[in-house]
């Protein structure tokens, strides 16, 4: 998936926000080797190295870690596969916002991070849970089919509490929490929200649609959840979030 960085920045800063909270859990200290899993456009790479840590951001993303690499020179960004990654050195620290989700080789993942860390080394995420953005995955497949007559689904990975750290136990990562809650999250942009937000993280289903074509999708989706997730001018996605905090045994 290419993604639009200037968009993704613009009308999407929640990704930001949110995780700035994740990052009070990790408590970086100065000095310690920290891995910074999807890390986007680096601003809370950035946060990270603030604190006084050696971090590296690390995202499959070109478009996202020039970004990064341009707005943050002196923080060591690397485009890789969050499946098949490793370094030579232990890490202290693995922290991922918002991510996880996107990589379909979930234990592949897992085994590329429980490598990576030290003995004791800190594990700290939060991710699409099960039942994420269940009513618009919903409406717009739905949206899709009535329309044009294809199927269309996206590929996101989003667990169970259970099942992921289940994962994560099976490569000598103990689970210390983990916590799935509903996190009814704003959208920027009126009522433009739902559709900005389905041009950013959806485009793969829209993008061989013309225009006008798209505007039909959008708004047949818009009617079906506007009763459910619109409220006070604002949309609101009906994101679901799997927060875990582990150590390396």
């Amino acid at each position: 998936m290419k993604w639009d960085t200037s968009l993704y920045d613009q009308k999407h800063s929640f990704v930001t926000k949110y995780g700035e909270d994740l990052l009070s859990l990790l408590d970086a200290k100065s000095g310690e080797r920290i891995l910074d899993v999807g890390c986007g456009s680096g601003h809370l790479t950035k946060q990270i190295a603030d604190a006084g840590a050696d971090v590296v951001g690390l995202d499959s993303s070109p478009e996202m870690i020039a970004t990064a690499q341009a707005a943050y020179p002196a923080i060591n960004f690397l485009v890789a596969d969050a499946s098949d990654f490793s370094f030579d050195q232990p890490l202290d620290a693995i922290f991922s916002n918002a991510a996880l989700h996107w990589v379909q080789r979930a234990e592949a993942a897992i085994i590329c991070m429980a490598r990576a860390l030290k003995p004791g080394g800190r594990f700290v995420v939060e991710m699409g849970g099960k039942g994420n953005i269940a009513g618009i995955a919903t409406a717009l497949e739905r949206a899709i089919r009535n329309q044009h007559g294809r199927e269309a689904k996206a590929t996101n990975y989003f667990p169970a509490v259970g099942e992921y750290s289940s994962l994560l136990e099976k490569h000598g990562i103990e689970v210390a929490s983990a916590l799935l809650f509903d996190r009814p999250t704003k959208l920027e942009g009126g009522e433009d929200g739902l559709e900005n937000w389905i041009k950013m993280f959806r485009r793969e289903l829209v993008i061989g649609f013309s225009e006008e074509e798209q505007q039909a999708i959008f708004a047949e989706v818009k009617t079906a959840l506007r009763e459910r997730l619109f409220r006070d001018g604002l949309w609101f996605a009906d994101y679901r979030r799997l927060r875990i905090v582990a150590f390396k045994q």
